[in-house]
């Protein structure tokens, strides 16, 4: 089956390259794919990609809405990772040509001052080894026709890791209520989505203790010193050339890109 899923591997990472749209792959190539093995694929794709050079620069959490996870039927988000070229500077533009569909959503990023290995890693826990936290675009671009896909098909394409922008803003995770942060979303000035800090989980941080707890079952950790996404706190918003992109989170800061 390994090489089945290098072939399906392959076949994401060559939709994302040609910035074209595919089929689910549970529709044919794989029906009765699970979360594991969907997993396992993405572990491939990720190899693909680091055997290009490619350097991962930190992890992305997904599917952190508890509204959602039960509408999916299942208890826990899912993860994926940020690559080095698809980082952007506040303030950076993101070219529409380079993507197929590309949609924002605004989220609070973490940088760890020590490594959090799971499981039973808390909520105080990942505060107390919080050095920082940060305001965050990140741009999902799924590979699937119409962002139609399974949970596995999301979790195989990298959970639709495409770019992110980080802020230059940062805090303590102490200086701020985290879950209680007001969040707008702002197409061209105008507010098109509003959140807070708690529509991650309850909490941003206790995203982070998730997917430390969930790499642990993988023999993994979380590690100091690289930006965490902790998941979308408002709905993803489709991106059109020659928007202006602004995310404002209170207490903590804002960012922005352009779209041309």
């Amino acid at each position: 089956m390994s090489q089945q899923y290098l072939d399906t591997a392959k076949f994401l990472y060559n939709a994302e390259k040609e910035k074209k749209e595919i089929k689910k792959i549970t529709s044919d190539k794989h029906p009765d794919l699970t979360i594991e093995d969907a997993y396992d694929i993405q572990r491939q794709l990720i190899e693909l990609k680091e055997a290009d050079g490619h350097k991962i620069v930190g992890p992305k959490m997904g599917l952190t809405s508890e509204a959602k996870l039960k509408q999916m039927n299942v208890e826990n988000p899912i993860y994926g990772y940020v690559f080095d070229y698809m980082v952007l500077s506040h303030g950076e533009t993101l070219h529409m040509d380079e993507l197929i569909h590309p949609k924002a959503e605004p989220e609070i990023g973490f940088i760890l001052k020590h490594d959090l290995e799971g499981p039973g890693i808390t909520t105080v826990q990942v505060l107390e080894a919080t050095e920082w936290v940060f305001p965050a675009i990140e741009i999902i671009d799924s590979r699937y026709e119409n962002f139609n896909f399974t949970l596995p098909d999301v979790i195989a394409d990298n959970t639709s890791a495409s770019r992110v922008i980080f802020g230059s803003d940062i805090k303590k995770p102490s200086e701020l209520e985290l879950d209680l942060a007001g969040v707008t979303l702002s197409f061209n000035g105008k507010v098109e989505s509003l959140g807070a800090g708690a529509a991650v989980l309850g909490h941003p941080a206790y995203a982070i203790a998730r997917l430390a707890n969930m790499l642990a079952e993988r023999g993994e950790k979380v590690k100091s010193g690289q930006p965490i996404l902790s998941g979308a706190i408002t709905q993803a918003m489709l991106l059109s050339k020659g928007d202006h992109v602004n995310v404002k989170i209170g207490g903590l800061g804002e960012v922005d890109c352009f779209v041309k």
